[in-house]
């Protein structure tokens, strides 16, 4: 069953969707969002069990690209649009690609191949799992006791924008029990049997990232005969974050051509 995805649109012209990653939200592409409006209509959406998107047990693939498509008919309709993820979202953009060929105009992925991932997530959730909140103050206070199995401050603050504070008691925004359950779901990448994609890709990849290995063209292009690769300097998995003018430029050329 299809979830209805809560989004945030802007600015004028062709479709662009734009879809986050594993504990992301529509939130964390304003910057993006604000600048590609400039000369899109662009639509960053909240994933099921992320930022203010319902809830809901399946954490698969099939079930998120069916939620994308139900957007997309509320949206648009009758034009093709462009469609943007990172990681999870990336993930999930491929996938309706290779459901909906036909409703996609272009397809840029960041830092993610269409293959199953194992483990790359799995101190992030243990470590949130690890935080009782009832016993917490503050995100401040959640921040400390996050930084003794996190060590990176940027990543705690991403993960923690997940926190809100509720009648004076803190709660996860996602749906950390389902998504923790279903991390295998998510880490995998299920293709529709002989379905290809054979319109422009652009994959995205941080220069210090892991995300993308040496063979995985083989496997992109295997689905995605058109893709092209770039590798962006002095960026890690989040592409965007780290090095937002490199990536803008990348996006708007591939747009643009």
């Amino acid at each position: 069953m299809t979830v209805d995805l809560n989004y945030r649109e802007q600015g004028n012209g062709p479709a662009l969707l734009i879809l986050h990653g594993l504990f992301g939200s529509a939130a964390n592409w304003g910057r993006i969002a604000r600048e590609l409006a400039a000369d899109h209509r662009v639509i960053v959406a909240d994933l099921r069990n992320h930022g203010a998107s319902p809830h809901a047990p399946d954490t698969g693939y099939p079930a998120m690209a069916a939620d994308v498509a139900a957007l997309l008919e509320r949206l648009s309709p009758d034009a093709p649009v462009t469609l943007l993820g990172h990681s999870m979202g990336g993930k999930t953009a491929m996938r309706f690609a290779l459901e909906h060929p036909a409703r996609v105009a272009r397809l840029l992925v960041v830092d993610i191949a269409p293959r199953a991932y194992r483990g790359n997530q799995d101190d992030v959730v243990a470590a949130l799992r690890r935080l009782d909140l009832d016993a917490l103050p503050s995100r401040a206070a959640a921040d400390a006791r996050l930084a003794q199995w996190i060590p990176e401050p940027s990543l705690r603050a991403f993960l923690l924008t997940n926190l809100v504070q509720d009648e004076g008691r803190l709660r996860w925004r996602i749906n950390l029990p389902v998504l923790a359950d279903g991390l295998a779901e998510i880490e995998a990448f299920p293709t529709p049997g002989g379905a290809v994609y054979d319109g422009p890709v652009r994959f995205i990849a941080g220069r210090d990232s892991d995300y993308l290995q040496p063979d995985d063209p083989e496997c992109i292009r295997a689905l995605f005969p058109r893709a092209t690769l770039a590798w962006i300097d002095g960026a890690g998995h989040w592409v965007h974050a780290a090095q937002p003018e490199a990536f803008l430029a990348e996006v708007r050329a591939f747009l643009a051509g």
